[in-house]
């Protein structure tokens, strides 16, 4: 990947494997769900983008891409996504896509050493968890440390979900998905406990906002993405620290295909950021983080 050529890296985007007939895991529902809290025809009649199409995608528009599958088989029950395929799939289209995992860390050491495998052999920069579709709290050492203690060991990046998710929303009770996972101040304690891992809390937090932006503050470690909504809805305080305390430490995020760089892009346009930090946003912090 020539970093030079790209105009932004989305820090944030997620991997679906490639099906031509309907599942029976409940995973089509669970996107036609998600199709219509995001206003967004991806996922309404099963036609989500494979990891190849992402990349047409994404090399058209000179954006490079974090991608990630997300392994919660256990507490929903939808069959997961193979990281190998996925980490493969990224090294056939390295000009563009940056490959992550996702483990669900309830799987302790089996997990922790599927992580170090997924470093070692397949080049993984860093690891999705979602706790509130994976459920659990990213602070119980007992739950989920033994693969957190392997991320920090590689030295890979890991990115949280945090606050307030389209998982489930407006669904018979929520799926079964508990939001009081995802408060971003539990990362508080994971930044703490693991001061050298560089950690992504995902989306503007809401209802939590300034808590994450409270432990992005105070930890060196957290970082905060943007991906998840349009940039005309970002609270004011959040636009603020953007454009000054957390200039560093802000980066683009879309969550295709459930929000298109398209459409976050354009909507960015208009956000009050302050033009010598826009870069830094777009591609710059992102580039840093991850050692491009």
């Amino acid at each position: 990947m020539n970093i030079d050529d790209l105009i932004a890296i989305d820090i944030h985007t997620h991997a679906e494997e490639p099906c031509c007939t309907p599942r029976d895991d409940g995973y089509d529902q669970f996107q036609a769900g998600m199709a219509k809290y995001f206003k967004n025809p991806a996922g309404k009649d099963g036609m989500l983008p494979s990891v190849q199409q992402t990349a047409e995608y994404f090399r058209e528009r000179k954006v490079g891409a974090v991608i990630f599958p997300v392994d919660a088989e256990r507490e929903t029950g939808f069959r997961r996504y193979s990281n190998e395929e996925v980490a493969q799939l990224c090294a056939e289209n390295d000009d563009i896509l940056i490959p992550f995992a996702s483990v669900d860390p309830h799987k302790g050491r089996a997990g922790a050493r599927e992580v170090r495998r997924l470093v070692r052999d397949f080049g993984v920069k860093g690891f999705k968890f979602h706790p509130t579709m994976q459920g659990f709290f990213p602070n119980d050492r007992e739950a989920c440390y033994s693969v957190l203690e392997a991320c920090a060991e590689e030295g890979v990046i890991t990115l949280f979900h945090t606050g307030q998710t389209g998982v489930g929303a407006g669904m018979r009770g929520g799926m079964g998905m508990r939001l009081k996972y995802s408060n971003p101040m539990h990362l508080d304690d994971v930044a703490a406990d693991f001061p050298d891992m560089p950690i992504i809390a995902a989306h503007p937090s809401f209802p939590w906002q300034e808590e994450a932006l409270a432990v992005a503050t105070h930890k060196p470690n957290v970082y905060i993405d943007l991906s998840g909504w349009s940039p005309k809805y970002f609270p004011d305080i959040l636009v603020k620290y953007c454009n000054t305390m957390l200039k560093h430490k802000v980066l683009f995020g879309s969550d295709w295909p459930a929000i298109t760089p398209d459409r976050w892009l354009r909507d960015f346009e208009d956000l009050p950021i302050r033009e010598e930090v826009r870069p830094l946003i777009l591609k710059e912090n992102a580039r840093k983080l991850l050692k491009m």
